[in-house]
């Protein structure tokens, strides 16, 4: 069921189900991912509004690098990027957040073309409330039509929009939660709702060594192991769950063969676990794990294959000045020349 809340005049808010205070969806993928023998839960629930303030806080850690790096490239090539757009265009985020970065966008388009629709996509109602209040505050020219769901609601959405062009964000590197595979067929998904007008920023983070990648994802302060946990705490507040968090640890690893960071949490002890709502009662035996995120990196290559796989063109890619991380801008009139690159 989708949900329309109209706010002030400059302000939408559209709900699908399945989000915050839609627990249908969560309750039937908890069950499925600790009802099997490799137990799993999808990455995508971190982000009630307690898990979206710990990341808010990962995204400052020193160790976790890819905020910062994608920050310097916008900032860099903001303006150039809204000057490739002759006129207004409607820009689209998926997994949008706080929309903290987005806003060095959104300020270089509305300075090159007075105005812009910004349609921030999020799992999180909360963030998106949170996020469009700050937006629209100190910006008058600015409208936002938020859907409050999952990527597959925002693909329902792009189809949408009006004649205006579009720029579709995938920013933070959420393209590595997802296998190759399914990466370039999601590719192909949005490449189905584009016009030859339209552009698709995505951010991916690059290949480079454990050292560096297991720190991003193991901080010292242990904000990522509050952050992989909360998913816990969140089954124990909204399904009657009864985890004991410190019975979990944090565990990411690198995978350099495959180029993945792989984050677990593994039960210390042999335990069984009542999740009251689902009348489920779920065993664990001591350094069993529960697999809660994949993150792939890329290397220049892999990139370019995966453009090819999702039947879109490099159209610009540019670099941070550590070589850490990348911001590409793909096209699907894959007939048209590449474009620059730095």
């Amino acid at each position: 069921m989708t949900t329309v809340v109209p706010y002030e005049t400059r302000y939408t808010l559209v709900v699908e189900a399945g989000v915050d205070g839609h627990p249908d969806a969560f309750a039937r993928d908890v069950r499925a991912g600790l009802t099997v023998s490799s137990k799993s839960l999808p990455c995508r629930y971190f982000y009630d509004r307690a898990g979206s303030r710990l990341f808010d806080e990962i995204c400052a850690l020193p160790e976790y690098y890819l905020p910062r790096a994608e920050r310097e490239i916008l900032e860099a090539h903001a303006p150039g990027l809204a000057s490739r757009f002759g006129r207004r265009v409607t820009m689209v985020e998926l997994g949008s957040g706080s929309a903290e970065k987005t806003r060095v966008l959104i300020d270089a388009f509305l300075a090159r073309h007075e105005a812009l629709r910004y349609v921030p996509v999020d799992i999180s109602r909360t963030a998106l409330e949170e996020s469009a209040q700050v937006l629209l505050a100190s910006r008058p020219a600015l409208e936002v039509l938020a859907v409050a769901g999952d990527y597959l609601d925002g693909l329902r959405y792009l189809g949408t929009e009006g004649d205006d062009p579009k720029l579709i964000l995938w920013l933070g590197s959420s393209i590595g939660n997802l296998e190759r595979l399914e990466a370039a067929a999601f590719l192909r998904r949005l490449r189905g709702t584009m016009s030859p007008q339209d552009r698709l920023l995505v951010g991916i983070d690059l290949r480079k060594g454990p050292e560096v990648l297991e720190r991003a994802y193991d901080d010292a302060q242990g904000v990522t192991a509050r952050f992989n946990q909360n998913i816990l705490a969140r089954i124990n507040r909204e399904l009657g769950g009864h985890f004991d968090l410190d019975a979990f640890r944090h565990h990411a690893v690198y995978d350099e063969e495959i180029g993945r960071i792989e984050m677990y949490l593994v039960s210390t002890r042999t335990q069984e676990v009542r999740i009251d709502r689902l009348d489920l009662t779920v065993g664990f035996d001591a350094g069993e794990a529960i697999h809660t995120e994949n993150s792939y990196k890329y290397s220049a290559p892999e990139i370019e294959a995966l453009a090819r796989g999702g039947e879109v063109r490099v159209d610009a890619q540019w670099f941070d000045s550590g070589g850490r991380f990348s911001v590409n801008l793909f096209a699907c009139d894959r007939d048209t020349p590449a474009g620059e690159r730095s």
